[in-house]
């Protein structure tokens, strides 16, 4: 049995990643900060009693702030694969915290580097980098096209990605670097632009909220499914040699083109219910990214499967069942295999 370790476990990327792993017959061990609150309801439906003898999901406290602990438990737990998703991971946030994020964000990978290299032992590690760090280069961008940050957060990943380099070379670990970009999912945390429209929208029919108050809505992303991006994190450590590798599903949007598909779907003129407030614009703006994913696809033959459109309807559907409103078009609400209202859709029913 295979034994990771995954670091921002709570998270959107994760959770789902923790679920594919235990598919995979996996043991799981994730990483939590103390809190005086709960904030695990991504993973709560993964719990097992740790103490009976099948259990194979396990959460320890830690931080990555904190060195010692961190050594402690790579030594202690042995991962054959850790996957280090934990950071700052909010751009326009670390314009506010920006030493903040430069701690947890980049020095947080150099821990977890020198932990391993420390320990000893024989470990596959996976760092989550970002298409942010590409900033202001010329789309499409690939391995090649070199960094032009633009936010302290985008500053704090090229950091980290080039330390799992260095360690790559100089100690010979195996460390390989995803960067992936945009992935979505009804998991998104809600202050990100997509599952604030979404969570937007579902308030507005529930009478709960008027508007949805954003800021640049002209910004182009690269946006895909976040189950589908866990795979690719796998699959990049399951190969004979560490190597960085671009994911992404090669087609862009902007946020206005987002706005117009959900409300689209809703029969909705997103133009009445949406304003733009400055303070949302960040200081220096990333303007368009498009992936391109071809060595992903060539060596690890991973290439996304869930549209655009589809994907939009995915978080849209699950908004609307947290605030009981009935499915939009043909749609028929079920009880999913998770025990969650979904809507299922007439293309679906032919599928199945």
């Amino acid at each position: 049995m295979k034994r990771a370790l995954i670091t921002g476990i709570t998270g959107q990327d994760g959770s789902y990643l923790a679920e594919f792993l235990l598919s995979k017959g996996y043991e799981v061990h994730g990483l939590v900060r103390r809190s005086s609150s709960f904030n695990r309801e991504r993973i709560d439906h993964l719990y097992q009693d740790p103490h009976l003898n099948n259990t194979r999901f396990f959460l320890h406290y830690g931080d990555l702030s904190d060195s010692g602990q961190l050594t402690n438990l790579i030594y202690n737990i042995q991962p054959d694969e850790i996957y280090n998703l934990a950071a700052q991971s909010h751009v326009r946030v670390s314009f506010d915290l920006p030493e903040y994020t430069g701690d947890v964000t980049a020095l947080g990978v150099t821990r977890l580097l020198e932990a391993i290299r420390r320990s000893g032992i024989k470990t596959r590690f996976y760092q989550a980098s970002s298409s942010e760090m590409f900033g202001s280069a010329p789309p499409p961008q690939n391995e090649k096209t070199p960094f032009q940050p633009r936010s302290p957060y985008a500053a704090a990943k090229v950091y980290a990605y080039w330390m799992v380099k260095n360690y790559r070379d100089g100690y010979k670990l195996y460390a390989s670097n995803g960067i992936l970009f945009n992935h979505e999912s009804p998991r998104r945390g809600e202050s990100f632009v997509t599952r604030k429209i979404t969570i937007g929208v579902a308030n507005i029919l529930a009478g709960k909220a008027e508007k949805i108050y954003l800021g640049n809505i002209e910004a182009r992303r690269d946006w895909g499914y976040a189950p589908e991006y866990v795979e690719a994190m796998w699959l990049m450590l399951q190969q004979d040699n560490p190597d960085d590798f671009v994911i992404g599903t090669g087609e862009t949007h902007s946020v206005k083109e987002f706005l117009e598909e959900v409300f689209s779907y809703l029969n909705m003129d997103w133009k009445e219910y949406v304003e733009i407030d400055p303070r949302y614009f960040r200081p220096t703006e990333v303007e368009f990214l498009q992936a391109d994913s071809s060595k992903a696809r060539k060596e690890l033959g991973w290439e996304p499967k869930v549209s655009f459109k589809e994907l939009v309807k995915i978080m849209v559907d699950f908004d609307l069942t947290l605030q009981n409103i009935p499915c939009p078009g043909e749609g028929e609400r079920i009880i999913n295999s998770k025990g969650l209202n979904w809507c299922l859709h007439k293309s679906q029913k032919e599928e199945k």
